[in-house]
C-alpha cells in the first residue's frame, strides 16, 4: 500500500512542481519609482540592483505596485521576493497582495495575501496553479512602518509543467495567506474568529534561543490583515507544547522548550497570562478539557527530561497543578524506536463523562483515565482493533453524542518507519467500558504529520502528512486531502494543495467553515519552512457548477450563553434541516483534543425558527466555547454564530 499510495504522491507532487520561468522579454511596470531605481532592476538578474518607489522630490504614499507582463500565459504557482540586499530595509515589503491576470485589465481576486517578515531573507509565496500571463505585487505596508516606500531586489515567478482545472465536486483551495513567522501551533480566537499562530523564540527556528519569549501573528479574515507581535511577559517559549481551550474559551499553552510553563491566552483582553507552573516539565504533551473544566495532561519526554511523565489536572480557578499518582503515563507508551523520548508523545485525548478521559492511542492500547477523585485512576480500555502504534496519526470525535472518533493513518515510530492507511471508528459509551473498534475503508494515501478536521455536516477532512515521516523535510508529503463520510465509511480524494503540509503543520476549522491548513518546518535555514497557511473550502460552499452556493444565515439566537440541557431559540434567513455545534479548536503536531462535533436535530417553532436542546451531560457538552452551525437541504452551512455552554 505505501508504495502504491507513494507511486500516487509523486505523480501529484510532479503536476505541482514550480519551475523559475526565463525573465527574457519581460516587462514590468510600477506606480512609481524613483529614477535609478527603475521597477526593470526588479527583473535584471541582479540582487545589487534595487526597484525602489520614489521618495524625492515626493514621498509617494502606499500602496505601491510591480505588474508583469510575461508576454504570453504560464501556468503560475508561485512568486518570490528578494528584499533589498545592501544593508538598508528601506521599503521591505510588509502587508501584500499577490493577484493574476490573463489580460492585464481584469484581475481576480487575490491569490496571496498576508504579510512578510521584516529581514532580508527570500520570501516565496507559492498557491495553487492558474494560468495567467500578468502578475502583480502589491505592498500595501513598508514592514517596519518607516516609510511610505516598497523596493525589491529581485522578483522571480515559477510554473507548473501542466495545469489540471479543480473538480467543482472536490473543494477549492485559496488563497495562500503569509505570515512573517512559521506558525508551528495555532488557535481560533472565539470573540472575533481571528486566528492566532506563533513560532519559538524566533520566527524560522526553535533551537539555541534564549528561552522566555514567543513569536507570534495574528490574521483577521474580515480585513485580511496579518500582524506580528513578541510575548515575553509569561517568560515562556511555547514551542512543542500541550495545548487546549479551557472552559471560557482561553487557549492554554503548557510546557515545550520552556518545560514547565503555563501560558493563557485571554481573548477578551488579547493579552497574554503567566500561570501556575506544572509539576512535572514537559514537551510534546498532550492535554484536554474535562467535563468539569478543569484540564487534564500526560507525556511529553521530548522536554524537560525523559520518563515518568505521568498526568496530573490543573485548576483554571485556583490556578493549580496537582499530580494524580493513580494515571501513570506507561500504560500509554508506544513501541518506539526512540524509546520513551518518543514513546509517550502526542496522546490522542478526548475529555469526557464525569471528568474522565478517553486515551484513544497513538499507542494501539486504549485506555480510561478518571480524575474524579485526588489520586485518579487508569482502566485499559483495549486495543484499537487491529491497528498497530500509529504515532503522529489523527482522532477525531465526529459525533461526541454517540461517542463516534475516527482514527486515521500514523506510523509506528515517530520518524523513518512508513506510515499506515489505517482507519477506525472507535464508539466510547460509559466510563470505563470497553468501546467497540470497527475498521472502515482505509485512506487512499498513506500519512503521519497529517491533520484532521470535523466539518458542520460530521465529515472529517484529513490533510496532509507523509507517507514516511521525517522531521523538517518534505519527501513523500501528500499533496492532496481526503474526505471521510460516516454514512458510507469511505473516504473520497479532493483537490490538491500547493503546500506540502508536514512536521510542525496544523489544520483547523474556521466560523465561515472553511479550513485553514498551515505551518509546517521551524528549522532555521532549511528549505522546508512554510511561513504560510493555504484556505481550503470545501464543496458545500459551490454550486454543482462552481459558483458560489446561496448560504443560510443564523438571524437570532436567543442566549449566547447556556448552560447544559438547556434550549435556543434560533431564527434563520430561509429553512433549515440541520444544525451542529463544533467545539473551537486548537492545533500542534498532529493533536487537536478539544474538537468535538455535536449534531442537533431541530424542532419546528415557527417559519424560519427553531429550537434546539443542548445536552444534559458535560462529558459530551464539554464547557467552551462552540461555533453553531445551521445547513440547509442542500448541505449548505451558515457563517457559525459563537455559543459558551457551561456546566451550571
Amino acid at each position: 500500500m505505501w508504495l502504491k499510495s507513494t507511486a500516487a504522491i509523486l505523480a501529484v507532487v510532479a503536476s505541482l512542481a514550480k519551475a523559475q520561468i526565463d525573465r527574457t522579454g519581460w516587462q514590468i511596470t510600477s506606480d512609481s519609482f524613483q529614477p535609478g531605481n527603475e521597477p526593470t532592476n526588479a527583473i535584471d538578474a541582479s540582487t545589487t540592483s534595487i526597484f525602489h518607489t520614489e521618495w524625492t522630490p515626493v514621498n509617494v504614499p502606499l500602496p505601491h505596485n510591480l505588474t508583469i507582463d510575461m508576454k504570453k500565459s504560464y501556468n503560475i504557482n508561485a512568486v518570490s521576493y528578494l528584499p533589498r540586499q545592501d544593508g538598508n530595509s528601506n521599503g521591505n515589503i510588509g502587508q501584500h497582495q499577490i493577484q493574476l491576470s490573463s489580460d492585464g485589465q481584469i484581475w481576480g481576486s487575490p491569490v496571496v495575501i498576508g504579510t512578510y517578515l521584516d529581514d532580508a531573507s527570500l520570501k516565496k509565496s507559492s498557491f495553487v496553479t492558474k494560468p495567467a500571463r500578468y502578475v502583480r505585487l502589491i505592498a500595501i505596508t513598508e514592514a517596519g512602518n518607516r516609510g511610505p516606500w516598497m523596493s525589491a531586489a529581485d522578483i522571480n515567478v515559477f510554473a507548473a509543467a501542466s495545469y489540471t482545472p479543480p473538480q467543482n465536486s472536490l473543494g477549492r483551495w485559496g488563497p495562500t495567506i503569509d505570515f512573517p513567522i512559521v506558525p508551528a501551533a495555532a488557535a481560533i480566537e472565539h470573540d472575533s474568529g481571528k486566528l492566532l499562530g506563533w513560532s519559538s523564540f524566533a520566527a524560522n527556528t526553535f533551537s539555541g534561543g534564549p528561552g522566555g519569549m514567543t513569536q507570534t501573528c495574528t490574521y483577521d479574515p474580515a480585513s485580511g490583515v496579518v500582524s506580528k507581535r513578541t510575548i515575553s511577559n509569561t517568560n515562556h517559549d511555547m514551542f512543542c507544547p500541550g495545548l487546549s481551550i479551557d472552559a471560557t474559551g482561553r487557549p492554554v499553552v503548557t510546557g515545550g522548550n520552556n518545560a514547565e510553563k503555563t501560558s493563557i491566552y485571554d481573548v477578551n483582553a488579547d493579552a497574554w497570562i503567566a500561570a501556575a507552573n506544572m509539576q512535572i516539565s514537559r514537551g510534546y504533551q498532550s492535554q484536554a478539557t474535562l467535563s468539569d473544566g478543569r484540564i487534564f495532561t500526560i507525556g511529553g519526554s521530548w522536554s524537560g527530561g525523559q520518563g515518568n511523565k505521568n498526568g496530573e489536572v490543573y485548576n483554571t480557578l485556583s490556578n493549580q497543578w496537582a499530580l494524580l499518582s493513580g494515571c501513570p503515563v506507561a500504560p500509554m507508551l508506544t513501541n518506539d524506536a526512540q524509546g520513551v523520548y518518543r514513546a509517550d508523545n502526542h496522546a490522542w485525548l478526548f475529555g469526557w463523562k464525569n471528568g474522565s478521559v478517553f486515551q484513544a492511542g497513538p499507542s494501539k492500547a486504549m485506555n480510561w483515565y478518571t480524575t474524579a477523585t485526588a489520586s485518579g485512576s487508569t482502566k485499559p480500555a483495549g486495543l484499537r482493533g487491529t491497528d498497530a502504534d500509529a504515532m503522529c496519526g489523527n482522532s477525531v470525535m465526529y459525533d461526541a453524542v454517540n461517542g463516534k472518533i475516527l482514527t486515521a493513518g500514523g506510523s509506528p515510530s515517530y520518524q523513518d518507519s512508513d506510515a499506515t492507511t489505517n482507519a477506525y471508528v472507535v464508539t466510547i459509551g460509559n466510563v470505563g467500558n470497553t468501546p467497540t473498534v470497527a475498521q472502515v475503508a482505509s485512506m487512499q494515501y498513506a500519512r503521519s504529520f497529517a491533520n484532521g478536521v470535523v466539518l458542520p455536516n460530521g465529515k472529517v477532512f484529513i490533510t496532509g502528512g507523509q507517507a514516511r515521516p521525517v522531521p523538517f523535510s518534505d519527501n513523500t508529503a501528500v499533496l492532496a486531502p481526503e474526505l471521510f463520510d460516516p454514512a458510507t465509511g469511505k473516504f473520497t480524494t479532493l483537490n490538491p494543495m500547493a503546500i506540502a503540509r508536514t512536521y510542525h503543520s496544523w489544520a483547523l476549522l474556521m466560523p465561515d467553515a472553511t479550513v485553514y491548513n498551515g505551518g509546517g518546518g521551524l528549522c532555521g535555514t532549511c528549505t522546508t519552512n512554510h511561513f504560510d497557511a493555504e484556505i481550503y473550502s470545501p464543496s458545500y460552499l459551490f454550486n454543482s457548477d462552481g459558483t458560489l452556493a446561496a448560504r443560510p444565515k443564523i438571524n437570532t439566537i436567543s442566549a449566547t450563553t447556556i448552560t447544559l440541557g438547556s434550549k435556543l431559540t434560533v431564527t434563520t434567513s430561509s429553512a433549515i434541516t440541520s444544525f451542529s455545534l463544533i467545539r473551537y479548536g486548537s492545533a500542534t503536531h498532529t493533536v487537536n483534543t478539544d474538537q468535538r462535533r455535536i449534531p442537533l436535530v431541530p424542532l419546528s417553532a415557527g417559519t424560519n425558527t427553531y429550537t434546539l436542546t443542548i445536552p444534559n451531560d458535560a462529558g459530551i457538552a464539554i464547557p467552551g466555547s462552540w461555533m453553531l452551525f445551521a445547513m440547509n437541504s442542500a448541505g449548505v452551512p451558515s457563517v457559525a454564530k459563537t455559543i459558551l455552554v457551561k456546566s451550571a
